[in-house]
């Protein structure tokens, strides 16, 4: 038997770029130009002196270039919020990857009465608004004394349907002779699970491990709500104090400021996606394997 591989789909890795394709690469690094510029914008502010940000005409460029906008924002205990953040993120993502296997693997390879249905009604819940269940779940927190914790930023946020999603739409297109075989073997299903289809879903776990960190590193509300104590708070949490809007007045001054907040909060989900992108791309578009 072949040893399995992942084969990345044509379009992917064709660099010969037809004529008839031109129109569409164009219009597509439009798109993606006009949707960078708002980030440039940002980074440019944070390096730029309160009195040059509300100018009347836009300047992508600071007239001068100053640090003291991300001074100021560590003199916050923003390192401590960036472990919480590290933290929380980092160990729910794990949770919700492996557990997002087992259930994408046991709703595409294993038959049982009800396994149609128990998916509908899986995908039928991201309908459900996350406010429906944050009171009664804060709550719950509350009266079990885990309100300022770990545990409380970790558990509610391992259940992610999106996870459950891509594994199974991978695992539908698994070979079924590599599970044969190890059944034939005497491998129980776990351990088929475990031993081969598990480290063969690298594309589809990559892919779901940078959508859900980066949705865990950017939870605002459920952080905001559970944790008291300002050393628990996350980063997205202790970053908001920096708004410039408080009330119905303005601080002009606040802008440069909290644009090199905001700068500080987006670079490890960048990170993450730089180093991840190629497997991905190969996650979201379906990546077959083949025998």
């Amino acid at each position: 038997m072949k040893k399995p591989r992942f084969d990345v789909p044509k379009v992917l890795v064709d660099r010969n770029l037809k004529y008839s394709d031109m129109p569409l690469w164009i219009l597509g690094c439009f798109i993606a130009f006009i949707w960078s510029l708002p980030f440039v914008w940002m980074v440019s502010t944070s390096f730029k002196l309160p009195q040059h940000v509300m100018t009347r005409d836009i300047e992508w460029l600071p007239r001068v270039f100053t640090l003291a906008n991300y001074i100021k924002v560590f003199e916050f205990p923003v390192l401590r919020w960036a472990f919480n953040s590290l933290v929380q993120a980092t160990i729910s993502t794990s949770l919700c990857v492996f557990f997002g296997a087992m259930a994408g693997y046991a709703l595409a390879r294993m038959r049982f009465p009800g396994n149609g249905l128990l998916f509908a009604i899986f995908v039928a819940s991201l309908m459900i608004p996350v406010e429906v269940t944050v009171v009664p779940l804060l709550l719950a927190i509350i009266k079990v004394g885990w309100a300022s914790t770990y545990q409380a930023l970790i558990l509610p946020t391992v259940a992610n349907v999106f996870s459950v999603y891509i594994f199974r739409q991978f695992f539908l297109g698994f070979p079924q002779e590599l599970e044969e075989a190890a059944r034939m073997d005497g491998a129980s299903p776990f351990k088929v699970f475990w031993l081969i289809a598990l480290p063969l879903a690298r594309a589809p776990a990559i892919a779901a491990t940078v959508i859900i960190f980066t949705l865990n590193w950017n939870n605002f509300l459920w952080p905001l709500l559970v944790t008291f104590d300002d050393s628990m708070k996350t980063l997205p949490v202790g970053i908001a104090q920096f708004a410039p809007v408080v009330g119905s007045h303005t601080q002009l001054e606040g802008f440069s400021v909290s644009m090199a907040a905001v700068t500080v909060l987006s670079i490890p989900s960048l990170i993450v996606f730089f180093f991840l992108q190629k497997y991905f791309i190969q996650g979201i578009s379906q990546g077959s394997v083949k025998s």
